[in-house]
């Protein structure tokens, strides 16, 4: 699993020691090149040095084959900034940006992006956001009735076709992200090691696609 951690302050370092304790391909992003002294010699991942809101900085860090971001550095707008770019323009499955001021927590949820605030809290909140593998949320569609859910195909559903996780009006599946690609599947679709489906589903159904998963 590929996650750009980008500001290393207290969260970002810590974070990122956690991620490759935990054996998680890390990269980190900083405008500073000082802050990678946190880290410390042995720190196994990728350092660059730039700015997270800039394209070539981000693409640098291969955010296209990436499956999880979070943006964490000291100034509110630009990490609600980065999550953005990396969820509307790079699709990266799993997006956080940590926030001081939490009143807009809620705005941002309904658009697909987490958000966490203290850091003792923040580091095990963020881990558990960036490597969650149940039913993710990235949206609710309308009245809230309606979600579109990310899910890691699990080994059970290797090898069969998108039609066994398909119920008439319940359950579709929208999209699948493969080697850095998503398109549009066919309900005779072979599922593959390493998938990352898009499901749009009722609320209700979702003990119903759990039991499909075998979750």
């Amino acid at each position: 699993m590929n996650i750009i951690i980008i500001g290393l302050g207290r969260l970002g370092t810590g974070l990122a020691d956690d991620l490759i304790k935990k054996g998680r391909q890390v990269t980190v992003i900083d405008s500073d090149s000082a802050s990678f002294k946190a880290l410390g010699e042995m720190f196994a991942g990728t350092r660059i040095v730039g700015d997270g809101m800039d394209r070539r900085t981000l693409e640098q860090a291969k955010i296209g084959e990436t499956d999880a971001l979070i943006a964490c550095t000291g100034n509110d707008e630009a990490n609600i900034v980065i999550a953005r770019i990396a969820k509307n323009i790079f699709l990266v499955p799993h997006v956080v940006a940590r926030l001081y001021d939490m009143g807009k927590t809620d705005t941002y949820r309904r658009i697909g992006i987490q958000t966490i605030s203290t850091t003792a809290w923040g580091i095990e909140r963020a881990s558990e956001l960036l490597t969650y593998h149940d039913l993710d949320s990235i949206c609710d569609l309308g009245d809230g009735s309606v979600q579109v859910v990310r899910i890691d195909v699990p080994p059970l559903l290797t090898g069969r076709m998108v039609r066994e996780l398909t119920a008439i009006g319940e359950i579709h599946v929208i999209g699948i992200r493969r080697g850095g690609r998503t398109f549009i599947p066919t309900t005779g679709t072979i599922l593959e090691s390493g998938d990352v489906l898009y499901a749009a589903m009722l609320v209700s159904a979702s003990g119903r696609l759990r039991a499909m998963l075998g979750l």
